[in-house]
């Protein structure tokens, strides 16, 4: 059984050519590549990027932090687009769902 592939006149390897062999079910071969081996050691490429100073709790509060201030002092239109987006769930509901003051 061969397979066939609908030819497109502006596709010229989709046209079966004279010739040239075309795909055939019994010449396909399985593929599988494990990538096990690679991925641990880009994952201690990265640690070892990171450093042995890296504290992920301490980002993370930065992060917090970070978005605090962003989200500080606005005037009340932008607390009601902040609402609108939190409550669309655009944006996660931070404490009170209210930015800080």
């Amino acid at each position: 059984m061969s397979m066939h592939r609908p030819s497109d006149p502006g596709d010229p390897a989709g046209a079966p050519t004279p010739g040239r062999p075309q795909p055939d079910e019994a010449r396909l071969v399985d593929f599988t590549v494990d990538l096990t081996a690679q991925e641990v050691l880009r994952r201690a490429q990265v640690m070892a990027a990171l450093g042995p100073d890296w504290d992920p709790i301490a980002v993370l509060r930065g992060e917090e932090e970070a978005y605090d201030l962003l989200y500080s002092g606005l005037d009340a239109e932008q607390e009601r687009l902040y609402a609108d987006l939190v409550a669309a769930g655009v944006l996660p509901d931070r404490g009170s769902g209210r930015a800080a003051p």
